[in-house]
């Protein structure tokens, strides 16, 4: 069987080769006769399939000993709100900087339990760009600041150094580019991710913590919503979804093995490289609206010159083993992510089929 390349934002392309693995492994997982679904989440097995995978993941993105690492269910947009009731307190300030539809979603689920600060917005921009730093109003003694790495459907990112928010510790929305490129933990005070775009399947989202935030008193909350206690119990305060645990693991495993996150740096760049090229030497056949700087490399969203040949686009790219090429609804056009997953292969064809429907439509 040949497999297409798979362009989607999530749920996303995942390693060939993991996913065999896990196909062999399906019926009867490392000999005991069950599938690792089958299995007891506290038994001895997969309780070292669950620590091997942490220490995968540390290996993987340098997270050190300062920083608890939870594999929760919930998706990131669950996270968005269980960070205020974990980390803020009653009525305590939170500054937002938004630059994309993601960034909104944050603040819509926080509202109900802080005073949101908008420090930053680049919305009357149509989220092209992210807002320069000297431009943010930020609250000296916010419970912390919050950023959307990457954002997903408008394809901004934040490119070059972390920015800087003083003593007020940073938190991070990194579902789509984490482990895309090598990271400075130790300047953010929590990331969090949905693993369905770099990390392995939907259903499991990472939450990583330095630890003396735990010692925020946050806000009421019952136990399942308390991060101490997952950390606590080692992600296992409730039945975690163990087969999205395993299939991550792998994923982490496959990473490291190719080379780590510097490799996967390199082929990120060779990739946004070679589209955001045919792009630009189209002539204006193709559009890119986002700032240079703050372009993407993960989710390239782009527009034809007439929006009636999105759906002819769409059909024949698909025909020609290009999948999920289409647009989000809340912008329209067509969008290609380049995950971890997605082999340089891809992307050279989806360039290569840009390049030939120009020519027959342009």
């Amino acid at each position: 069987m040949t497999r297409a390349f798979n362009f989607s934002a999530g749920p996303a392309t995942l390693p060939e080769s993991v996913l065999r693995q896990a196909q062999a492994e399906m019926l009867d997982w490392n000999g005991i006769g069950a599938s690792i679904v089958e299995i007891s989440h506290r038994s001895q097995d997969f309780i070292a399939v669950a620590a091997q995978a942490e220490a995968d993941l540390r290996a993987l993105v340098g997270i050190s000993d300062d920083y608890a690492v939870l594999f929760l269910s919930g998706g990131a947009t669950t996270h968005q709100a269980l960070l205020a009731l974990n980390f803020a307190a009653p009525g305590q300030v939170v500054d937002y900087v938004v630059t994309g539809h993601w960034g909104k979603t944050a603040i819509k689920q926080a509202s109900p339990y802080c005073t949101v600060n908008i420090a930053a917005d680049g919305e009357a921009g149509g989220f092209h760009d992210i807002p320069a730093r000297d431009t943010w109003r930020l609250t000296p003694d916010a419970a912390y600041v919050h950023i959307t790495a990457n954002e997903t459907i408008h394809g901004v990112e934040f490119r070059g150094d972390t920015p800087d928010v003083g003593g007020v510790p940073l938190f991070a929305d990194f579902s789509s580019s984490i482990a895309s490129e090598p990271l400075d933990v130790s300047k953010y005070g929590v990331i969090y991710a949905g693993a369905q775009k770099n990390l392995g399947p939907v259903g499991v989202a990472v939450v990583i913590i330095r630890k003396d935030l735990f010692e925020r008193s946050g806000q009421p909350r019952a136990d399942i919503f308390d991060y101490r206690s997952h950390a606590a119990r080692d992600s296992m305060l409730n039945t975690p979804p163990t087969w999205n645990w395993y299939l991550a693991g792998l994923v982490f495993k496959w990473m490291l093995a190719e080379g780590g996150v510097a490799e996967f740096a390199r082929r990120n760049a060779v990739k946004s490289s070679l589209v955001y090229g045919a792009i630009d030497a189209s002539g204006g056949f193709y559009r890119n609206e986002v700032a240079p700087a703050a372009r993407s490399r993960m989710n390239i969203p782009f527009f034809l010159p007439d929006d009636t040949l999105n759906a002819r686009f769409v059909a024949e790219s698909k025909a020609a083993g290009l999948l999920a090429l289409k647009g989000h609804k809340a912008v329209g056009g067509i969008r290609a992510s380049l995950y971890n997953a997605l082999p340089v292969e891809g992307a050279q064809a989806l360039v290569d089929f840009m390049r030939d429907f120009q020519q027959r439509n342009g």
